[in-house]
């Protein structure tokens, strides 16, 4: 391509702080590889007006939207109309066109699961679960699991109610637990922040006991920065197979291009991309 010209779609990200955020490098990659005339800018939108911004989208006619904190709810509150993902988690974190209506999406679950299968080879269906966390990730983690055909989905959290809300969010199979539940889980995912930034290999505190991880389990954590938390670490040392934060990340964003552009997402150009930027901020 010959750089931003007239005919060029835009699309981008709001949030607040946003100068962090990864999805321009992960987007424009995936732009570049597909040879698409897009481009993909971050915008730092204040709180509270998260509604102005996608009033913005329809007035600029903006090609798509992602959405990170502190916009998730207005989003939900300010489309057309949202995916049943999106009313469900009542957030939504990408934004689309549909004909000349804006729909809110919640890609956060499907590419949890989608990471799981095409990163670890590793599926759902039959498996316990243990999420860790109430917040908005593990929200939608839980409700993905649960709609993968999970046996059981089981949500630890400090907060009873937060507990609560997420564990109903996976269905008939989920349910509030104690944090020994990990010992006999197939899958245990840490879907709070415990381990971002920290030093890995370091002596940061750990979301759950060591002593509860072994062999035969898959240990992931949302985190991407680092790649190799403290939890993983010890998941390693303990003989369980791991998983990072980054074919989340990567996968969630791949659903967003496929529902902007309606093209396969370049998957390998993104996770490279993201990668490479993870190495050098070592």
């Amino acid at each position: 391509m010959g750089g931003v010209l007239g005919s060029t779609t835009v699309a981008g990200v709001i949030g607040h702080p946003i100068r962090h955020s990864l999805s321009p490098l992960l987007f424009n990659a995936a732009f570049a590889a597909t040879d698409l005339d897009w481009v993909y800018a971050a915008f730092d939108v204040a709180e509270g007006a998260g509604a102005d911004a996608i009033a913005a989208m329809r007035a600029l006619g903006l090609g798509g939207l992602s959405v990170t904190m502190p916009h998730k709810d207005a989003a939900a509150t300010a489309v057309d109309r949202l995916s049943a993902e999106a009313e469900a988690l009542d957030a939504v974190n990408c934004v689309a066109w549909d004909g000349d209506r804006l729909v809110g999406h919640n890609t956060d679950g499907p590419g949890f699961v989608a990471a799981l299968r095409a990163d670890a080879g590793w599926s759902p269906e039959g498996r316990r679960c243990v999420v860790l966390g109430g917040g908005g990730a593990a929200r939608a983690i839980a409700r993905a699991l649960g709609a993968a055909g999970a046996d059981e989905v089981v949500v630890v959290n400090r907060t009873e109610a937060k507990a609560i809300r997420t564990a109903e969010l996976a269905g008939r199979v989920g349910r509030v637990g104690r944090p020994e539940a990990v010992a006999q889980a197939d899958l245990v995912v840490n879907a709070t922040s415990v381990g971002m930034g920290a030093s890995p290999g370091g002596t940061d505190p750990l979301p759950l006991d060591r002593a509860l991880l072994h062999e035969g389990q898959l240990v992931v954590d949302a985190v991407y920065l680092p790649r190799r938390t403290p939890l993983l670490a010890a998941a390693e040392q303990r003989g369980a197979a791991t998983l990072d934060g980054v074919p989340m990340l990567v996968h969630q964003a791949a659903i967003a291009f496929e529902l902007w552009t309606g093209r396969p997402a370049p998957v390998r150009a993104m996770r490279d991309a993201v990668g490479d930027a993870l190495e050098s901020s070592v």
